[in-house]
């Protein structure tokens, strides 16, 4: 049987993030993960990547693993582009304007990890039980009992969900979820394009849904993510290359000129969901297993590093307070602080897909013309860019200046 302070269930991106980030404690964390990260890469890059904010490469930078990031593969772009198909409104978003160097970086989600897991491997208090999995989990007073499958048994004071969307600890408890479906998949891929992409994020919305193409280190490689309805996800992922090329080409308004699709193409499905609790008696959620989003705006990941970071926190405090770290009264404040945020950022994310669902004339000229207007208010445009980039708001310590 061993002891632990806090046992993260999931060692990805969020989860390994917040065991770096109790390093300044004297807990003692455990990281249960059932997946090892295969550590090489190949030329060609994963086809899940990240838009990383300016407060997530703080969290990165100060928990020492953007180094390991910077020295596998990312990318910076400084400028975004964002139209509507079959119309005269545009916005552009410019990293010069805010006196910044760059918008933020793409990035492999395998590179986030395996920069944070060669962090966390550094640190004596840090158990990493990888692969290994959780079988049953059982509540006393003052602990957690886990049981894992390999026979394993483990005792927390904490137990924290940082194991996805389909969470296996959020399950076990039966958190209630707010959830629907947004009706659209997502295809991912990456995408050769006949011009170079300038370090240039672009996004057009169709009637169909949004196409982003996000660039990469190579000048002439973005990374798509391409929402469209399921049916349709799956007939676009079926189709030959050199049919699929063409489709997306048009979709895109061939605004890098022919585009050819290299390697594999997924599609996974897109819904929304927020757990009712995000702490009990002995058990946070982080990260997906809290709040899931629509990928249009790229924050999902984001939110979830903020997550990590503002748990840390608060469980820093209760430590050098000498509180019991598990008692829920005690992570009310990190509850009511991420509740908070992943609902103005689900609001928003269901604002903006309301308000490009669908081509009625009136409604399109309404939009077209606020895309105008926010394109011609320069204190709108950057205050939007400002947040997003994570310059302003609620900001946990790790990611302020």
């Amino acid at each position: 049987m061993q002891s632990v302070d806090v046992a993260i269930i999931g060692g990805g991106m969020v989860g390994l993030t917040l065991a770096a980030a109790l390093a300044e404690t004297e807990l003692r964390v455990a990281v249960i993960e059932g997946h090892q990260p295969e550590p090489e890469l190949s030329a060609l890059p994963d086809v899940r990547v990240s838009a990383l904010s300016r407060a997530s490469e703080r969290i990165l930078r100060r928990l020492g693993a953007w180094e390991g990031i910077a020295g596998r593969r990312m990318a910076a772009y400084d400028k975004m582009q964002v139209w509507e198909q079959d119309s005269f409104a545009r916005i552009s978003f410019d990293a010069a304007r805010l006196a910044q160097p760059n918008l933020g970086h793409i990035v492999e989600n395998r590179v986030i990890q395996l920069a944070l897991l060669e962090r966390v491997k550094q640190l004596p208090m840090v158990s990493l039980m990888m692969p290994e999995r959780c079988q049953s989990i059982a509540f006393g007073e003052t602990e957690a009992w886990l049981t894992l499958a390999s026979g394993k048994h483990l005792t927390a004071k904490l137990v924290v969900g940082a194991d996805g969307a389909n969470s296996w600890l959020r399950q076990q408890l039966d958190i209630p979820l707010t959830h629907w479906d947004y009706g659209h998949s997502a295809i991912v891929a990456n995408i050769r394009c006949e011009e170079p992409h300038q370090q240039t994020a672009r996004q057009i919305f169709r009637p169909q849904g949004p196409l982003a193409f996000l660039p990469l280190s190579d000048s002439h490689l973005c990374s798509i993510v391409w929402s469209v309805a399921p049916e349709e996800a799956e007939r676009l992922c079926t189709l030959s290359d050199e049919a699929f090329n063409r489709e997306l080409t048009s979709a895109f308004d061939g605004q890098l000129g022919l585009c050819r699709v290299e390697g594999e193409r997924q599609a996974f499905p897109l819904k929304m969901r927020y757990a009712r609790d995000f702490v009990r008696d002995r058990v946070a959620l982080v990260g997906d297993a809290a709040h899931t989003i629509h990928p249009l705006a790229g924050q999902g990941v984001n939110l979830g590093l903020l997550d990590a970071a503002s748990l840390a926190q608060e469980l820093k405090q209760l430590w050098l307070a000498d509180q019991d770290i598990g008692k829920k009264a005690k992570l009310r404040p990190y509850e009511r602080w991420r509740k908070a945020e992943a609902a103005k950022m689900i609001t928003a994310m269901q604002g903006f897909r309301d308000l490009f669902d669908g081509s009625h004339p009136a409604k399109k000229l309404v939009r077209d013309l606020g895309m105008l207007l926010a394109d011609k208010a320069p204190g709108l445009k950057d205050e939007f860019m400002r947040r997003a980039l994570g310059l302003s708001g609620e900001l946990p310590e790790l990611a302020r200046y």
